[in-house]
């Protein structure tokens, strides 16, 4: 029997909760940080959540984590935002944001770099395809990616103050 990891099992039990409050559940992320193991979940909608939409989320869960106990170690829970710069993880994701400016990390170089940003063309045949500028497009495979964020011109937006 194979075991199921920490975020499939929080998954299956957050789902309903989100649900309900029709919010995405975006991530979720189960690590350890020093002394202590972090639970976080990421949600999302429309528009951007409130405070109150993580308070909603981290009372139903707590009581559900509380009752079905499916994590042997203690923990400290966190719900919140994905922030600006989100991650992309599901076919969804890179289909919501077509036309969007992404960050690529890679594994390893791909013709020349670790690193690519660019206009998000789509998700094709397991290739992140992107518009580096009017010139160059590329075709990255995604089991070459270690992450892909949404990409924020920290400097841009400071000039639009």
């Amino acid at each position: 029997m194979v075991k199921k990891r920490t975020e499939d099992i929080v998954r299956e039990l957050s789902l309903p909760i989100t649900n309900k409050y029709q919010l995405e559940l975006v991530d979720i992320e189960f690590k350890k940080e020093g002394p202590n193991w972090y639970l976080r979940l990421f949600i999302d909608k429309p528009g951007g959540i409130s405070i109150e939409d993580c308070q909603l989320v981290s009372d139903d869960l707590s009581e559900v984590l509380d009752t079905v106990d499916p994590i042997e170690q203690s923990y400290i829970m966190e719900v919140s935002s994905p922030g600006l710069d989100r991650p992309l993880k599901t076919p969804k994701d890179f289909e919501k944001h077509i036309n969007d400016k992404i960050e690529i990390k890679l594994y390893s170089p791909y013709k020349g770099k670790k690193s690519y940003i660019g206009k998000l063309i789509g998700l094709i045949d397991n290739n992140i395809n992107i518009e580096i500028n009017e010139s160059e497009r590329l075709e990255i495979p995604l089991n070459t990616v270690s992450s892909v964020r949404l990409y924020v011109d920290f400097q841009q937006m400071e000039g639009k103050k």
